[in-house]
């Protein structure tokens, strides 16, 4: 299982430093949705410049407009880009030639998306499909999240499992066994980001 490091809601610079003190037991860093909103473009190409032996994720989150936005994030140096689920079939499906154009990864965010849609989605075998709980979400969580649709989840390859990460969900997520887990504040926000880390890691 690969672990994702989530930057957001911080300056680059910060993300820098904590992706340094991470990155022995992370395979991916994200920059975040917030970081590229704050920096744009150059977020991504900063991260990367810094960190030339990660997986970058860009948490673009495309809605529209995706041969543009994928392109930007690929050229940029990310290796993974994100659109939404619940975005036009057109626009994933053009995000989807445009990784495959530039031999890189599209991750599907499923927040919001429906049973029908995510059916119709599994066509694209080779994406990653992001099980996601919403920052803004105050009831449930990831493990009850996936729980309720985990019948229309199977058949999917490639799966990546994040949003309020805690360590006494480990069990469960070992049993969903996801290929990618993201964690966020769970590490960033730590006291000790480094101890934090390797505690996830070798509990996966």
């Amino acid at each position: 299982m690969k672990l994702q490091l989530a930057l957001d809601r911080i300056n680059l610079e910060d993300a820098k430093s904590i992706a340094k003190e991470a990155q022995a037991y992370i395979d991916i860093i994200e920059v975040g949705t917030s970081l590229i909103k704050d920096y744009g473009k150059k977020s991504v190409n900063f991260i990367k410049e810094n960190f030339k032996d990660k997986v970058i994720l860009a948490d673009i989150k495309t809605c529209d407009e995706g041969e543009y936005e994928f392109k930007a994030a690929f050229e940029a140096g990310a290796d993974i880009a994100t659109v939404m689920g619940n975005a036009p079939l057109g626009t994933i499906e053009i995000c989807y030639e445009v990784s495959r154009k530039y031999n890189k990864d599209i991750m599907i965010d499923l927040m919001e998306t429906n049973e029908d849609r995510i059916e119709e989605l599994k066509k694209l075998d080779d994406a990653i499909f992001f099980i996601h709980l919403p920052k803004d979400n105050k009831s449930g969580n990831l493990i009850d999240n996936f729980n309720k649709k985990s019948t229309v989840y199977k058949g999917i390859k490639r799966i990546a499992l994040g949003g309020s990460v805690k360590e006494e969900m480990l069990g469960d997520i070992l049993t969903i066994n996801p290929e990618i887990l993201v964690i966020g504040s769970a590490i960033t926000k730590s006291n000790n980001i480094e101890l934090a880390a390797r505690k996830f890691k070798e509990a996966l």
